[in-house]
């Protein structure tokens, strides 16, 4: 009874109408902004070039050596 009507593209639209149409297109915006994109998949590692497989063998080792935490002896500073 009484609801105040807008005149929108020619046809006639009342406000609440309008009102829950400008809130859901604020909150989906706000939601798909916040969602995230998909995850990127880590770079992979640079291929060792060794000269023979001892070499290889060596610098994979130091490499998972590097990457482990030091939990045994603490930095000293």
């Amino acid at each position: 009874m009484g609801a105040q009507m807008y005149n929108v593209f020619g046809k006639q639209v009342a406000s609440q109408y309008l009102a829950m149409g400008v809130l859901g297109t604020v909150f989906g915006g706000v939601y798909l902004a916040s969602s995230g994109g998909s995850s990127k998949a880590a770079p992979a590692a640079p291929p060792i070039v060794a000269a023979s497989s001892d070499e290889a063998d060596f610098i994979k080792k130091f490499l998972e050596e590097q990457d482990k935490p030091a939990t045994s002896a603490p930095a000293k500073h």
